[in-house]
């Protein structure tokens, strides 16, 4: 039958480096976001080319998979959270990261279907980071891998399993502090600390 089809221009995606301001994301409560400064320094860890394929695992509000998008090629953001991944969509519709592809589902499973990685952003592992991480090593054994971590444990666990398995390894651990307004002064107030472990095949 007769039909028509309106088709309208995307809109242009604007041109970051690395380290988009928090505030151009929407947020939302009980959605966990990488903060500018962890982004930022991820992004290098990472040393994306342009036609990198990136994995973005428990992506949250899309910003780190964002932050790839825009710098990189192929982009898959794995969220099993579906408010995440609405919020993650609005997101990336926002700052015009078309390359990225949101996918809801649980890792390691949701890892299967991916194209092989270059390079691996584990930010959220819902409790099943040795799994995902092993995983991360089978599927895509030549990529670039950081992962972030609050805790002891998840540092301890990826740090060894990483030279464990031949990787050369380096840990960082950031801390940032931001100012606020106080009546007339301004005080830092200090950010949760994070680690970065990141890893590359010799």
């Amino acid at each position: 039958p007769l039909s028509v089809m309106l088709a309208e221009k995307a809109p242009n995606r604007k041109e970051y480096l690395p380290g988009i301001p928090d505030t151009c994301f929407a947020r939302a409560e009980g959605i966990p976001m990488t903060k500018r400064e962890v982004r930022a320094v991820a992004l290098s860890l990472l040393d994306v080319k342009e036609d990198s394929v990136c994995w973005d695992i428990g992506t949250g509000t899309g910003s780190v998979a964002i932050e790839l998008a825009l710098h990189t090629g192929a982009v898959y953001g794995i969220e099993q959270n579906e408010d995440a991944v609405s919020l993650a969509e609005e997101n990336r519709r926002a700052l015009g990261a078309w390359n990225l592809h949101l996918i809801r589902g649980h890792a390691p499973e949701a890892l299967n279907s991916l194209p092989e990685a270059d390079a691996v952003f584990v930010g959220g592992t819902g409790g099943n980071g040795r799994e995902i991480l092993r995983t991360v090593l089978e599927k895509s054994p030549k990529a670039s891998i950081c992962v972030t971590a609050v805790t002891l444990e998840t540092l301890h666990m990826a740090s060894v399993l990483l030279e464990e398995e031949g990787y050369e390894t380096e840990i960082l651990q950031l801390s940032a502090s931001r100012s606020r307004v106080v009546g007339r002064s301004h005080m830092m107030t200090a950010q949760n600390p994070i680690w970065l472990i990141s890893g590359k095949r010799p």
